[in-house]
């Protein structure tokens, strides 16, 4: 049958117009010759292309140079008891911002084990970020949905991310309670489906506050509106979740176990006295970013967990000065809240981050020479997870050698439930650390108080740590 003559003349432009984007910058057949020259199929490269068939890269990378029994001796520690597990969640956040209070509450009264409730704060949280977003919406109501502020609002309006300013904005406005009185659910330890399902009815919600918005409601009216979708997700949070207690009893007891005292307490004073109400004033963040200036205060927009908190603000530091404050705290016996490109050469059975883990340049046959700058310049690295800073090791000269973070994947991860690093994967990866302000130098207190450089919330180095 013949084909009618129109389709062929289209075949023919079509052909002709692949033609023409191959000749500006497409793969020719002449490049295709010379690109396909670099697998020779030797047998190296047969070898290497049957093992890499049936076994993952990382197996098959693993540096055995570099697999000498680990030095698990620190010069500086600080003790801590029980390792705490956040599931599948994205919580480490809020468990490593708890942990480095629960250090203090051990240590000041001598607990034998102790553990803050992580799904008190946790269900505050992700009813705040609610209101966070549709309050967002209601601020963006004139602007198209093409603008880019509501493309990133819709694109996140809710998440179990987070940072350590959400640990002080919401543990300051909602108090602590002990883990006994809240405990953990099958939604808590497992987020993704809650969420996915708050969020389809937060955007929803979007839609409906937009549509109020355009056709002219009060802003009075459109409060009362999202005051009422806030109730929907209250409803779908407790259902998760449970009730948070507004009230309840605690056993406090000696370090044997033995019940010392019956106490009754709201997530208020039991925050006073057991954790540590001053997470805002006592506390700064400190960054290392080296795509970016020095010395200078960055604020990230939208980067906060209360419509009414704070975006969480830091100084940009090179790491030998983050790692000079690092160290005086661990010396003072105080944990910190610490945060880092945690997926780059970890290995997770012996919990070691080194960047001679893998040898992925002799396996492939190539390099990988990117510095830190460039990976961050290139969205190739970021901060993922937040860990308690709790050891340094260091060497005759005092010079860092190696440092330890309490993790929350369980006991059973990693190291006995911690990671242990080498200073020059420190260098590479790590990203953040909250410190106490009596660690800071008087010149780096000076520089909060400039008026920060607002960088926007769909900046790619900030997000929030899983």
């Amino acid at each position: 049958m013949k084909r009618p003559l129109i389709t062929l003349t289209l075949l023919a432009a079509t052909l002709a117009g692949a033609q023409a984007q191959t000749a500006e910058g497409g793969i020719t057949p002449q490049m295709l010759e010379q690109i396909s020259r670099s697998y020779q199929g030797t047998p190296a490269d047969r070898a290497l292309r049957n093992a890499l068939g049936g076994t993952g890269i990382n197996t098959l990378a693993l540096n055995q140079d570099n697999l000498k029994e680990m030095d698990t001796h620190f010069s500086i520690r600080v003790r801590s008891k029980g390792i705490t597990d956040q599931r599948s969640s994205g919580r480490c956040w809020l468990f490593t911002g708890l942990n480095v209070m629960r250090a203090k509450t051990i240590a000041r009264y001598g607990f034998a084990s102790f553990e803050f409730s992580e799904i008190y704060p946790f269900f505050w949280d992700q009813l705040e970020k609610a209101n966070l977003f549709l309050q967002g919406i209601i601020d963006t109501r004139r602007s198209p949905l093409e603008d880019k502020t509501v493309q990133w609002l819709f694109q996140h309006p809710l998440s179990d991310g987070g940072t350590f300013t959400g640990v002080a904005d919401i543990v300051g406005k909602y108090g602590l309670v002990p883990k006994e009185a809240m405990p953990e659910t099958h939604s808590s330890n497992n987020t993704s489906q809650m969420a996915r399902l708050i969020s389809l009815k937060l955007k929803e919600f979007g839609l409906q506050l937009r549509e109020l918005g355009t056709n002219g409601a009060k802003p009075a009216v459109l409060q009362e509106e999202k005051t009422r979708m806030l109730g929907t997700i209250y409803r779908m949070l407790a259902l998760n979740l449970g009730v948070p207690p507004t009230e309840f009893d605690y056993v406090r007891r000696d370090a044997q176990g033995n019940p010392v005292e019956t106490e009754h307490h709201t997530p208020m004073t039991f925050l006073e006295k057991y954790g540590d109400p001053q997470l805002l004033t006592h506390y700064v963040m400190l960054m290392n970013d080296p795509s970016r200036p020095y010395y200078k205060t960055y604020e990230i927009d939208y980067d906060r967990h209360r419509y009414d908190g704070r975006n969480w603000t830091y100084v940009n530091l090179p790491v030998e000065d983050i790692k000079e404050m690092a160290i005086a705290s661990l010396k003072d016996s105080t944990m910190m809240y610490f945060s880092c490109d945690v997926g780059k050469f970890l290995d997770s059975k012996r919990g070691l981050l080194d960047v001679n883990n893998y040898d992925y340049e002799s396996l492939l046959g190539t390099t990988f020479g990117m510095d830190k700058k460039e990976r961050i310049q290139t969205y190739s690295s970021g901060s993922s997870h937040a860990m308690t800073l709790m050891a340094v090791d260091l060497d005759k000269d005092g010079r860092p050698v190696k440092w330890m973070v309490e993790n929350s994947w369980g006991p059973a991860s990693g190291y006995q439930g911690h990671l242990i690093m080498t200073d020059e994967w420190f260098d590479e990866y790590m990203f953040r650390l909250v410190v106490e302000t009596k660690y800071v130098p008087e010149k780096v207190m000076k520089l909060f108080e400039q008026k920060p450089e607002r960088l926007p919330a769909w900046d790619p180095m900030f997000a929030e740590e899983e």
